[in-house]
C-alpha cells in the first residue's frame, strides 16, 4: 500500500543521510495536507534534541500557530524514541505511522512502549513497521558505510 507521507519522510531521511546524520525523516500531517517536515540534524546543530520527529512538531506547531497538535498524524521512518515520544503526547498528536522498530531506543514497543501507558489522558494510535523493510534497510546501509 502506497501512502504519499511515508514516502515524504523516507525523502526527508534520505537527506540526513545524504549530510551524514542518521537517516531518520518525519512528516505530520493534519488534514490530508503537511504541516511538518523535517529530518535529524543532531551532529549539524550539534543538539541532541535535533531529531526529525522534535523538528517537524516544531514546524508544524509554527504554521498552525498552535501547540496543539490535535488531530495530526506524524510519519516517522524509525520508532520514536522516549524523547520524541514525549513530544508527541505533549503535542497531543493523534496517530503515529512509523517504519523500522528500535529495539535499542523504541518507545512505541520496540524497547518500551509509553503510548500504552496513556500518560496523556488522551488515546494515541500507533501503527509501526509502515514500510519497515525500505526504513530499516537506509538505516543498514547508513551504518554499515558510516559507523
Amino acid at each position: 500500500m502506497k501512502n504519499e507521507f511515508m514516502e515524504i519522510a523516507i525523502k526527508e531521511a534520505q537527506k540526513a543521510k545524504s549530510a551524514g546524520e542518521v537517516p531518520v525523516g518525519a512528516v505530520v500531517v493534519l488534514d490530508g495536507k503537511v504541516i511538518g517536515k523535517a529530518h535529524n540534524l543532531t551532529e549539524s546543530l550539534s543538539d541532541p534534541c535535533a531529531h526529525a520527529e522534535i523538528l517537524a512538531i516544531k514546524e508544524a506547531c509554527a504554521n498552525l500557530s498552535n501547540w496543539r497538535l490535535c488531530d495530526a498524524s506524524i510519519y516517522v521512518t524509525l520508532e520514536p524514541c522516549p524523547m520524541c515520544a514525549g513530544a508527541i503526547i505533549n503535542s497531543r498528536i493523534k496517530n503515529v505511522y512509523f517504519g523500522a522498530y528500535d529495539a535499542r531506543m523504541g518507545a512505541c514497543g520496540g524497547k518500551i512502549d509509553l503510548f500504552r501507558e496513556n500518560l496523556s489522558g488522551h488515546s494515541i494510535n500507533v501503527y509501526g513497521g509502515f514500510y519497515e523493510d525500505e526504513c530499516k534497510k537506509l538505516l543498514a546501509d547508513f551504518f554499515k558505510n558510516n559507523r
